[in-house]
């Protein structure tokens, strides 16, 4: 069953075309890899599929309860709330609030408890803060961050910050992750074991994820398909075994005639 739909999707700022004419077909529960040299047009697509930019022309379609419905037009927190989250290329947390807290906060738009029962502090909003804990405290585990659950956010090691970023974003309860650059920045244990924990919150939580990575033996270590860019134009997709051997990524990557 295909989860997200893209068709013609352009994104153009002025006379410049960041994206131009993509299609992309992702199904339910697969781990999909988007790759590209620098400048390829990655992030804007990733931009356009969670409601960052409108696009120029296209469609996006999001399965919302078995029924494909247009997301392209639709501000970020109304897509956040069908189904997709993100990390980005530069981390984004609440560095002066405890590792918790930042996972707490996710969790916002998912609280059904009034305002006034916050500001008379009935038994309801106790239940409900207690459930968010809990379930944030279980999230934490799920990234291997519970012995920090108490620890400020800008106190955690550089690799340990992308493991709480996409803790936050698993606190939204996604049906589609977006990773942007996960392992940016990462040293090769960081990025082993990052890896390894892609893997794990997929099979766990059952997620479509789509990411964004330059380190190549990531990306051909999980992914089962893989969607190339350059120039704003999808290039090749297909396996990790098509695409190594693909002359037009090849040439894309090193700038040169592949068949020299």
């Amino acid at each position: 069953m295909s989860v997200l739909k893209v068709t013609g999707l352009t994104k153009n700022f002025g006379g410049l075309s960041a994206v131009s004419n993509v299609n992309m077909e992702i199904e339910q529960g697969e781990l999909i890899g988007l790759i590209g040299p620098n400048g390829a047009g990655k992030t804007t697509l990733f931009n356009l599929l969670t409601g960052v930019y409108e696009p120029s022309e296209g469609t996006i379609e999001l399965n919302v309860d078995g029924i494909m419905t247009s997301i392209g037009s639709k501000k970020p927190y109304v897509i956040s709330k069908l189904g997709v989250s993100r990390t980005f290329q530069n981390i984004r947390l609440f560095k002066e609030l405890t590792v918790l807290d930042n996972v707490r906060i996710a969790m916002h738009q998912s609280v059904k408890t009034s305002v006034l029962s916050s500001i008379l502090r009935l038994p309801s909003f106790y239940q409900e803060e207690a459930e968010l804990e809990k379930r944030a405290r279980e999230l934490l585990k799920t990234v291997n961050l519970e012995e920090h659950a108490d620890d400020l956010a800008k106190n955690l090691p550089y690799g340990k910050q992308r493991r709480l970023e996409i803790a936050r974003a698993l606190a939204t309860d996604p049906k589609v992750l977006f990773l942007d650059e996960p392992a940016a920045g990462m040293n090769p244990q960081e990025t082993s074991e990052l890896t390894q924990l892609i893997h794990e919150i997929k099979e766990k939580v059952h997620l479509t994820i789509i990411l964004i990575e330059h380190d190549m033996s990531l990306v051909m270590s999980i992914c089962e398909r893989i969607y190339v860019l350059d120039y704003g134009r999808c290039i090749a997709k297909g396996t990790p075994d098509q695409i190594k051997t693909n002359k037009r990524v090849i040439e894309a990557y090193l700038g040169e005639d592949a068949s020299c």
